[in-house]
């Protein structure tokens, strides 16, 4: 490996950095390719940096983000550092401007280089850096009241370097999975089931709703059959035990802190580690 556990360059609703112990003594001694259809903030990828992988989000952006640091690195980098340099005295109004200009470029499909550094911009600098978008699926997240600088120019250049060797998706996670085969690992860390029945959480405007995760359910026995090696992270939660319950596969219980909860006694929590193998 040329690098060495790199940082994600952003932070993630249900991110996996406080699992990642749990993740890595639980995985494959040996597998073929990497596969992560639910890439978010890329914390095991980044960690456990695979030789061959193929990531993928249905976030647009996100997604856009990924792939103009692998190929303009230098670029971004310049961009990032000037939407710093020239923040306002009044860091809370600069904040909603870059904003709005975000919110502006979705509406208008600009899915360019400028769309990638505000996002970056957006979060370091928004509550608790999440993601989150209205029904029209315009960023909505107030400010955080930092000054603190977007990126650290080197671990966005050992990201982008690892990133040369990655395959970039954009889509269904489904549709990311197709050419997954025999001795492969999908690592596969989804939206979250909701703790209470009768709400899902969506990061994206697509959500991931209940028809969402019994079909991620039939995928994963898909690929079991296929012989791949899958691990599945998601909430302790009745409708993950009655997806993934009674299979045969491995189900362990791991102990979690919510950090995205307002109420800090809901802050605690179990999730689940189901692999096949």
């Amino acid at each position: 490996m040329q690098e060495n556990n790199i940082r994600p360059f952003v932070k993630w609703a249900g991110g996996k950095r406080q699992l990642l112990p749990q993740i890595k003594k639980r995985m494959p001694k040996q597998y073929n390719k990497y596969f992560e259809p639910f890439i978010g903030g890329g914390a095991v990828l980044f960690d456990i940096l695979p030789e061959k992988a193929v990531i993928n989000d249905i976030n647009k952006v996100l997604i856009n983000a990924y792939r103009d640091i692998r190929d303009f690195t230098d670029d971004f980098i310049v961009e990032v550092k000037k939407i710093d340099k020239d923040m306002w005295e009044d860091g809370k109004e600069y904040y909603y401007a870059k904003r709005n200009k975000f919110n502006e470029k979705i509406s208008n499909g600009q899915y360019d280089l400028e769309l990638s550094t505000i996002f970056v911009f957006l979060n370091k600098h928004c509550f608790n850096g999440l993601y989150r978008v209205n029904s029209k699926g315009l960023f909505n997240v107030p400010y955080n009241n930092s000054r603190m600088s977007s990126i650290d120019e080197n671990e966005i250049k050992k990201i982008a370097s690892y990133l040369q060797r990655v395959e970039i998706k954009k889509g269904d996670f489904e549709d990311a999975l197709k050419e997954a085969n025999k001795g492969d690992f999908i690592f596969l860390d989804s939206p979250y089931a909701p703790l209470n029945p009768t709400s899902f959480e969506a990061y994206t405007k697509e959500g991931f709703d209940l028809e969402s995760h019994r079909r991620l359910a039939k995928v994963y026995e898909e690929l079991t059959k296929k012989g791949c090696y899958c691990m599945l992270t998601n909430h302790n939660t009745e409708l993950i035990r009655e997806l993934y319950g009674n299979k045969g596969y491995s189900i362990d219980v791991v102990n979690v802190k919510r950090m995205i909860n307002s109420d800090a006694k809901n802050r605690k929590g179990e999730e689940v580690i189901i692999c096949n193998y």
